[in-house]
């Protein structure tokens, strides 16, 4: 079961300081979760900046240039942030009695476990 998931809120906790020009403390959505790479995209931190080939659309207007965007970090380097404190914290995994129809059925939910000093 992941961990992380899209639409999580999430913290770097490895990496450069903020100060040094990193994304160390940084919050923000993760917007793509890529599970074969355990790889996460996250709105706002480890943007790169990849030159498009100029071209034309079929209006006529002109693509192309420099864009920037955010580019996959490790799952190790981000932490789920806890709605209640906003600092990072662990995931863990409780099983309920979940009750649908007359039918009873286990599962498991996340939740944020108690979020120390700083992870």
């Amino acid at each position: 079961m992941a961990n992380i998931k899209k639409g999580d809120l999430v913290q770097v906790i490895t990496g450069a300081t903020q100060a040094r020009g990193g994304d160390r403390g940084k919050q923000g959505r993760v917007l793509e979760v890529l599970v074969e790479k355990n790889r996460v995209v996250v709105e706002g931190v480890n943007f790169i900046t990849k030159h498009v080939r100029v071209g034309q659309t079929q209006r006529g207007t002109k693509t192309g240039g420099i864009e920037t965007h955010e580019a996959p970090i490790h799952v190790s380097n981000v932490a789920i942030v806890d709605p209640e404190t906003k600092k990072p914290t662990r995931v863990g995994f409780r099983t309920e009695e979940v009750t649908k129809d007359g039918v009873t059925k286990t599962v498991r939910i996340r939740y944020a476990k108690k979020s120390g000093k700083d992870l």
